[in-house]
């Protein structure tokens, strides 16, 4: 059974940081591109940041560029997403999500619809 099972989130002041994790199992989590998403409230679902751990391809949204970085632990199955210089925009549900593709090339990093497992989602919470 596929599982992934996010951490980390919580209440944050403005340019604080945040690190959450993303535990994967019942997968060859190495084959996998491995994304976060986020939503806030009453906002569609938007990609954040992605990696594809069998080339290192990595993905982000122009929002969180040069604040956010993607990471992976191969050994335990983790992704990590360090959040640095939160805003309160940042503010949402963050979800992890894994797609059997990606790669170099891959042109669905950000699109939630390309994503066939999900995990239930960490509330990070940003205050002015």
């Amino acid at each position: 059974e596929v599982q992934l099972v996010e951490s980390g989130g919580g209440l944050v002041q403005a340019g604080g940081s945040l690190r959450l994790s993303c535990a994967a199992s019942g997968f060859t989590f190495a084959s996998y591109t491995i994304g976060w998403f986020r939503q806030a409230p009453g906002k569609e679902r938007e990609g954040v940041s992605s990696i594809t751990s069998s080339d290192g391809t990595t993905y982000y949204a122009d929002s969180v560029k040069g604040r956010f970085t993607i990471s992976t632990d191969n050994a335990k199955n983790t992704v990590y997403l360090q959040m640095n210089s939160l805003k309160p925009e940042d503010t949402a549900v963050y979800y992890c999500a894994a797609s059997y593709a990606g790669g170099t090339n891959w042109p669905f990093f950000g699109v939630a619809e390309a994503y066939n497992y999900w995990g239930q989602g960490t509330q990070v919470t940003v205050s002015s």
